[in-house]
């Protein structure tokens, strides 16, 4: 194709500009292959305008692709986990008392205080939602007395008292009357807490030694009945 001298200079003239190839396209209103342009443009030196606006062009489109790319793994781990959870939620349909209880156990041998010479089971985490689990399974499985509860909180040292009681007594259900003096650790002072959901650590106290080893006995059980080795609580 072949293009007029009009053309020629005024294209030549918005490269000197600094337009792109694709402005100048736009401006003529006429496709130009590039290698006609490069001819064109070979003797043109680009303002310094050109380099600037092409470095810019040139960290928005990586911006852009990084966007995309993020957004597509995002899309694909969303998918996974959504895949994995309806997996097992079949499970669900199977818990009973029974089930409860050995989760319990399971739960309490992981986190819980494991004296056989103490009056108390002793639960122990920082995590909300464990704790909720906890109680729910203890409520689930024994016949409680609300009064035998206690509740100690261990937190850093500029944390507010009343913020991180009022959490846990929400969260546990249990009275604040029946908790202990909250602990601040020494160790943190004047060092700020960075993470604003931490709550400091949870202990939930209840007082039956029955009960304490009870979840201790059917844990070992468990445990030797599954590996044939015997654990070592208590």
């Amino acid at each position: 194709m072949l293009y007029s001298v009009k053309d020629k200079k005024l294209a030549t003239k918005l490269r000197s500009e600094g337009n792109t190839y694709l402005e100048i396209e736009s401006k003529l209103n006429k496709h130009i292959p590039k290698s006609t342009m490069s001819h064109w443009f070979s003797n043109i030196t680009l303002p310094k305008s050109y380099y600037i606006k092409f470095k810019a062009n040139n960290y928005n489109v990586l911006k852009n692709a990084r966007k995309k790319a993020l957004l597509t793994n995002f899309n694909k781990n969303k998918y996974r986990l959504k895949v994995l959870k309806d997996k097992n939620l079949f499970l669900l349909k199977i818990l009973n008392l029974n089930i409860y209880k050995i989760i319990l156990c399971i739960l309490y041998l992981a986190e819980g205080a494991k004296y056989k010479s103490s009056r108390f089971l002793s639960f122990c985490s920082s995590d909300s939602k464990l704790i909720r689990l906890y109680l729910f399974l203890l409520y689930k499985c024994f016949p409680l007395d609300g009064s035998k509860f206690r509740v100690r909180i261990q937190c850093r040292f500029d944390q507010s008292r009343n913020d991180v009681e009022n959490f846990w007594a929400k969260i546990t259900n249990i009275n604040k009357k029946q908790f202990y003096p909250t602990y601040f650790d020494k160790r943190t002072k004047g060092k700020a807490t960075i993470k604003t959901n931490y709550k400091g650590v949870c202990t939930v106290i209840y007082f039956d030694t029955n009960m304490q080893l009870e979840l201790e006995l059917l844990a070992d059980s468990i445990i030797e009945h599954l590996t044939g080795a015997v654990s070592s609580v208590g």
